[in-house]
């Protein structure tokens, strides 16, 4: 505590950028101060934490295993510290010209986006927001995030509500030779190429557990990271995929696809928004929900109706 007595806040500034960019020129660039400016802030911080934080690994640097603990614990403080020092009473979407920053798969991008913005123009016209992939998501990337849009199974930690639902169709090519009256059997589905999502290794998705319950072992011939390949990758070929009833509907005509019927039970996908439990009282995040479950009516009613705020 006596350490702490005597720290600059900018420290924490400093450390979370070093933490973030695992260099320091560019975590100067990132907060705006000279290298020369990050290094002697780092020799401080190396005095006080007792740690050199950074160690070369060829010709990058990684962590040390003290500051990967303190990371997490330097973005909530970093958090913490805006909050106290924000003396606004709240937050008007009129006037605000803030940059929301949202993570999604590029399923919930490619079916939220446009009436996402349609939203922000009417009620924050000054306001933007960056679009970040979605991988791995733990409690450090719900921090840098305002908000996280993924599927209920990923796994993701953190405060949450959902916002809509599709169901997982199977797709495939309308001059598919296995395809007759509109269905593929089982013996169909083990035996024809089957294009696989994978988003992490820990992540298995839905139609994939349907498979196996239904007793079908696919026959993976292509494996990608998100849902929006799929569709085109099937084209003019005997393979198949199972893509959210949305992103069907949006490409099968114009690439000659049809869905198809098939024994496997249908599965129901769930997109949720998550957010770190330190920002529940935020008035801009409390907002920010409100809008995407305002977005996400539009999306799954495809209509406009005034959505209840958080």
């Amino acid at each position: 505590m006596d350490a702490l007595r005597g720290m600059d806040i900018n420290l924490i500034v400093v450390l979370d950028a070093v933490l973030t960019e695992r260099h320091l020129s560019r975590a100067g660039e990132a907060i705006g101060l000279t290298q020369p400016a990050v290094s002697g802030s780092v020799a401080k911080l190396r005095k006080i934490i007792g740690d050199p934080l950074l160690v070369r690994a060829g010709r990058t640097f990684e962590l040390t295993e003290r500051a990967r603990e303190l990371q997490p614990l330097v973005r909530e403080a970093l958090t913490e510290v805006g909050r106290t020092f924000d003396l606004r009473p709240a937050f008007d979407p009129r006037t605000s010209d803030r940059q929301f920053r949202i993570a999604a798969s590029d399923y919930a991008l490619s079916v939220m986006t446009a009436p996402l913005l349609e939203v922000l123009a009417e009620e924050a016209p000054a306001a933007s927001v960056e679009f970040d992939a979605l991988n791995d998501i733990d409690p450090v990337d719900l921090l840098r995030r305002d908000v996280v849009v993924a599927s209920a199974g990923r796994g993701v930690p953190g405060k949450h509500q959902a916002l809509f639902s599709d169901a997982f169709v199977c797709l495939v090519s309308r001059d598919n030779p296995r395809l007759e009256n509109g269905a593929l059997t089982l013996e169909d589905l083990s035996e024809l190429p089957y294009i696989d999502v994978k988003f992490t290794e820990t992540v298995v998705m839905l139609a994939n557990d349907a498979l196996i319950a239904a007793g079908v072992n696919p026959r993976v011939a292509m494996t990608v990271p998100g849902f929006l390949p799929i569709p085109f990758m099937i084209e003019n070929t005997d393979m198949y995929g199972f893509v959210p009833r949305r992103i069907a509907e949006l490409y099968a005509d114009r690439l000659g696809l049809v869905v198809a019927g098939t024994p496997v039970p249908q599965r129901t996908l769930v997109e949720v928004v998550y957010w770190h439990p330190s920002k529940t009282d935020d008035p801009a995040l409390r907002w920010l929900v409100g809008i995407l479950r305002e977005t996400a009516e539009r999306v799954e009613f495809r209509s406009e109706p005034d959505a209840e705020r958080v």
